[in-house]
């Protein structure tokens, strides 16, 4: 294999994991090692030149909506989960200056000994600067997914892509680790993952990423290389765009 580095696709981009990617095969929390093994896998696309930005969510610590049925008040299990994800946010900034990746934490909800507030000129520099900005807290604002506040982030700081990282290689007509006969789709357009509901984010973040012509490429963030390969030109994954 050639030490010569690929030029990418993309030259600033959003990865949005969810937080449960960090659990490993833990019922809860966070797996250290599968948090390195996804801050290697950022490393590999920082040393492209590529400039990044992350949304973690953060259901492996504590889901708003999953409160909220189980009676706690909807804005303030909400917020509950905007704090889980700057606990995530956290974990990959550490092992990702283990790395020697400068990195920033910015929370839209303000805690000063911790991260930085979010001010958006101050953050397309730190990404012109070569620093990984992970956007923690949501939007800051109950009732959004961390899918609207990846796809809001990656408009505001003009990203070319939303890469989404899951379980599977793309986006499937039905589950397909549910289902043998699942289809996978190489393109689908915005409009037809809103219509045939297929679960690649939340209808307001799709909506959002429709409106500002932003694509999405779904992609397995368990195969390794995955996201360095999407950006060099090869992989498997389903991109949707307008």
């Amino acid at each position: 294999m050639s030490d010569e580095i690929p030029q990418p696709k993309f030259k600033r981009v959003m990865l949005k994991i969810s937080g449960e990617a960090l659990m490993g095969d833990q019922g809860y929390g966070l797996h250290p090692p599968t948090v390195a093994r996804i801050a290697n896998e950022v490393k590999t696309v920082h040393d492209m030149g590529v400039e990044i930005c992350m949304v973690i969510g953060g259901g492996n610590i504590f889901r708003g909506l999953a409160g909220s049925a189980q009676g706690m008040e909807r804005t303030t299990a909400d917020y509950m989960g905007m704090l889980a994800t700057v606990m995530n946010a956290l974990a990959m900034q550490s092992a990702l200056e283990g790395l020697g990746i400068f990195t920033r934490v910015i929370s839209a909800i303000p805690m000063d000994q911790v991260c930085e507030p979010y001010i958006r000129r101050r953050a397309v520099r730190h990404l012109e600067k070569k620093r990984v900005c992970i956007f923690a807290a949501g939007t800051g604002n109950p009732y959004f997914t961390t899918d609207t506040a990846a796809t809001l982030r990656a408009n505001e700081m003009r990203c070319q892509a939303i890469f989404k990282g899951t379980k599977v290689d793309g986006v499937y007509d039905k589950d397909p680790m549910k289902h043998d006969d699942a289809e996978r789709f190489d393109t689908v357009t915005y409009d037809e993952v809103l219509a045939q509901h297929l679960n690649v984010m939340d209808a307001s973040a799709i909506a959002l990423a429709r409106d500002n012509n932003l694509p999405i490429i779904v992609f397995s963030l368990d195969e390794p290389g995955g996201f360095r390969g999407i950006l060099a030109g090869q992989g498997t994954y389903t991109r949707v765009h307008g």
